[in-house]
């Protein structure tokens, strides 16, 4: 016969069953006697049946019917413990797998920045050493390619250092004369001496008397001093280029002085 399922409780096993069913069988009894008329015979009869449902109730105890449903509902908890022991352990694994992904995405992302800062600092040095290179090179061009200056000329402080200073000013002021021309003349007006002076001829008695390596009298000195040099006239150079310069607008060149001028 099916027994009818009672919310919240599970299906009995088969000895809680026959204590349920003794104890249905004990109320079926009393109702029937409570029916039939009581006389003795009555009484003697059901005695019986009456110890015998109390003998199948105490092998049965009341411990039994008692703690049925309460055991079987404890006997599910470990059950029940392992299930949500398994669900809590599937979710600490996904929750781990999970951080495990948002690490690697972060250690890779930081991979990736490392890598672009990296390779930009590595273009930019390539940079620095291209332009520093071709810096160099066009120094270097511009070095070559310059015209050197010309190193600065010394002349000795004698007859044949100021000769050639005085060439060197007559050159650059378009001037004409030679070494030997000036030279020559030299050596016939004064001996090379610059501090000689003339003290007798016409001009020395008209009291400009003629002085210097070429002997200028200083009007003319004054007249044909050229620029740049010393208004000193018994300056060597100075005196030189002033005489060339008037032998060059009365002769042409002092090379073409061959007596007093």
């Amino acid at each position: 016969m099916l027994v009818p399922s009672i919310r919240g409780y599970h299906r009995l096993p088969k000895a809680h069953k026959l204590s349920a069913a003794g104890i249905a069988a004990t109320g079926v009894v009393a109702i029937a006697f409570a029916a039939v008329p009581s006389d003795a015979h009555a009484e003697s009869n059901a005695a019986p049946s009456v110890r015998s449902v109390a003998v199948n109730q105490a092998a049965f105890g009341d411990k039994a019917l008692s703690s049925g449903v309460p055991q079987q509902a404890q006997s599910d908890l470990p059950r029940t413990a392992a299930v949500e022991a398994l669900q809590k352990a599937a979710q600490d694994k996904k929750k781990a797998a999970a951080e495990a992904v948002r690490s690697e995405q972060t250690r890779a992302a930081a991979d990736m920045q490392t890598a672009k800062e990296r390779s930009a600092a590595q273009s930019a040095a390539k940079e620095r050493s291209t332009q520093s290179a071709a810096k160099e090179r066009s120094g270097k061009t511009a070095s070559r390619s310059a015209p050197r200056k010309a190193a600065p000329v010394t002349y000795s402080n004698n007859l044949d250092g100021w000769i050639k200073e005085s060439l060197a000013i007559l050159k650059k002021n378009g001037i004409p004369g030679t070494y030997e021309g000036i030279h020559r003349n030299i050596m016939r007006e004064s001996s090379g001496n610059p501090r000689a002076i003339n003290d007798w001829d016409v001009n020395a008695i008209a009291g400009i008397p003629s002085k210097g390596l070429l002997q200028v009298i200083p009007p003319t000195f004054k007249a044909f001093h050229v620029e740049g040099t010393s208004w000193d006239i018994y300056d060597p150079v100075a005196n030189i280029t002033a005489a060339c310069n008037y032998a060059a607008q009365k002769y042409g060149t002092m090379d073409n002085v061959d007596s007093a001028y």
